[in-house]
């Protein structure tokens, strides 16, 4: 695929990657590596993944439950 480069220094990529982010490398002087990417925000590295899961689903279960419910599942029989 050739692509031109206009004068403000864009490149279109096609309307298939309309609002996607990119990593743009540059490895060699005139050699670009384009590749399709999911950012993190640098707020939520913090949170490890399976931590996370469980707790959105430890939330979802809390809210389906009565306050009655959730009270007697955290006292000891």
């Amino acid at each position: 695929m050739v692509k031109s480069i206009g004068a403000s220094g864009q490149i279109s990529l096609g309307k298939e990657f309309a609002g996607r982010q990119v990593l743009v490398e540059s490895p060699a002087k005139g050699v670009w590596i384009i590749r399709t990417a999911t950012i993190t925000p640098d707020h939520e590295h913090w949170v490890p993944e399976k931590n996370a899961q469980s707790a959105a689903k430890k939330t979802r279960t809390n809210k389906t439950r009565s306050p009655i419910q959730r009270a007697r599942s955290k006292s000891p029989d």
